[in-house]
C-alpha cells in the first residue's frame, strides 16, 4: 500500500506554471497522418497538421537515471509529487481556435489548475487537473484541460469495468485493428515512455493487465479526428473521458451519433463495450 496523498501539501503546487515550444515538422504530420489511419501524403510548410499534434510537441524530456518503474519521470517537478504510483489520462476538454500548420513554432503554457481526492472502488484517486494554452505567431491556437489521475495498487485495481446492459447502436462507425506497432508509434511520436504501451512483461506481471494498453490521447485523437471527417471541419469544443482500458490485440472502433448537444462519439473494444466517450460541438 503506497503513502496516503497529503492533501494540503499537493495542493500548493496548483499554480504552477511552465511554458516549452516546439516546432510543427512535416515528418512529424506525416507519422501522426499514418498513425491516426489519415491519408499520409507529403506534408508541406502551411498544411493543416492532424489536430492533436501539439500532444506530440515538446515533451517532457529527462536523463533515463530520472525515470520511474512504469517508464514517465518521476514524481516532482512541475507536476505534484503524487505518492500513489499508477498514473494514466483520465480525460479533459480541447477549445480549438486556430489549426496547427507545418512549420508553426507552438509555445504551450502549462499551470496546474486543481489537485483533488477521492475514493473509488480500486481505493485512493488523486486527480490533477492541468490547463494547457498553444499559441503560434498567428494567436491562440488550442485551449485545453487535461485530467490525470493518479491511483494506488491493489489486487483488483487492473480488472476493466462490466458493461451495464446492451453496448450503443452507432450512426457512424469505422474499425481499426490494434496492434504493438500502432501502440509503439503513437510512444514513439510522443515520446511517451510509459511501459503499460510496449512492456508485455511489466503491464501483465506487475500492473496486472491482461495485455498492452490503448493510449488514451490516441483514442480521444481518433474520436476527434472521425467527427471532422464527418462534419468537415473541426469541433469547436471537445471533451472527454476514459471509461476502461482498450486493450491491443483485437479489433476496435470509432463511433458517433448525432445528438441535440452535438456529436457524440465514442472508441469501444471488439465487444462493443465503449472505453472512452466524448462529445464534439460546434
Amino acid at each position: 500500500m503506497s503513502e496516503k496523498p497529503d492533501l494540503d501539501h499537493l495542493r500548493q503546487w496548483i499554480g504552477r506554471s511552465t511554458q516549452a515550444t516546439d516546432i510543427v515538422t512535416a515528418q512529424l504530420v506525416k507519422g501522426l497522418r499514418a498513425t491516426l489511419f489519415l491519408p499520409i501524403g507529403e506534408p508541406k510548410r502551411g498544411d493543416v497538421a492532424p489536430f492533436t499534434v501539439h500532444w506530440c510537441l515538446a515533451p517532457a524530456v529527462v536523463p533515463a537515471s530520472e525515470l520511474g518503474p512504469d517508464g514517465h519521470p518521476s514524481r516532482g517537478g512541475f507536476l505534484p509529487p503524487v505518492p500513489l504510483p499508477r498514473r494514466m489520462w483520465a480525460g479533459g476538454e480541447l477549445e480549438f481556435l486556430d489549426t496547427l500548420r507545418v512549420g508553426d513554432e507552438v509555445t504551450r503554457t502549462s499551470r496546474i489548475k486543481d489537485v483533488s481526492l477521492k475514493s473509488g472502488s480500486t481505493g485512493q484517486l488523486c486527480f490533477v487537473a492541468v490547463d494547457h494554452e498553444l499559441t503560434t505567431p498567428r494567436g491562440l491556437a488550442i485551449r485545453e484541460r487535461h485530467d490525470i489521475v493518479y491511483r494506488d495498487v491493489t489486487s483488483s485495481s487492473s480488472a476493466p469495468a462490466k458493461p451495464a446492459g446492451a453496448a450503443p447502436a452507432a450512426q457512424h462507425r469505422e474499425t481499426h485493428y490494434a496492434d504493438p506497432v500502432l501502440l509503439f508509434r503513437y510512444s514513439a511520436l510522443t515520446f511517451n515512455g510509459h511501459r503499460i504501451h510496449y512492456d508485455r512483461d511489466y503491464v501483465t506481471k506487475v500492473e496486472g493487465y491482461p495485455g498492452l494498453i490503448f493510449h488514451g490521447p490516441m483514442q480521444a485523437a481518433l474520436q476527434i479526428e472521425f467527427a471532422a471527417k464527418l462534419r468537415g471541419r473541426v469541433p469547436k469544443k471537445f471533451s472527454y473521458r476514459g471509461l476502461q482500458p482498450l486493450f491491443e490485440g483485437s479489433e476496435f472502433s470509432v463511433n458517433a451519433n448525432e445528438t441535440d448537444a452535438g456529436l457524440e462519439t465514442w472508441t469501444a473494444n471488439s465487444e462493443g463495450t465503449p472505453t472512452m466517450k466524448g462529445l464534439a460541438t460546434w
